[in-house]
């Protein structure tokens, strides 16, 4: 496992849409790390959620087109 900081992974969270599928696969599996580590503070936690949040929907509506369904 990669000890990284949460501000490492928050930082990297902004780049999911300009980096290749391998990287951001890394970036999104170090967020779900932080996640799901209860020693990381609430508000890291929380501020990386976030993140990732907005990153999905991005990629949502840049993928997802008028007649995909869920």
């Amino acid at each position: 496992m990669t000890v990284i900081s949460p501000q490492a992974v928050y930082a990297n969270l902004q780049f999911l849409d300009q980096e290749d599928a391998v990287k951001n696969a890394s970036y999104r599996e170090l967020a779900q790390e932080i996640l799901a580590n209860p020693e990381v503070s609430l508000s890291w936690r929380q501020a990386i959620a976030d993140r990732l949040n907005d990153a999905n929907r991005l990629l949502a509506r840049l993928t997802v087109t008028r007649d995909d369904s869920y």
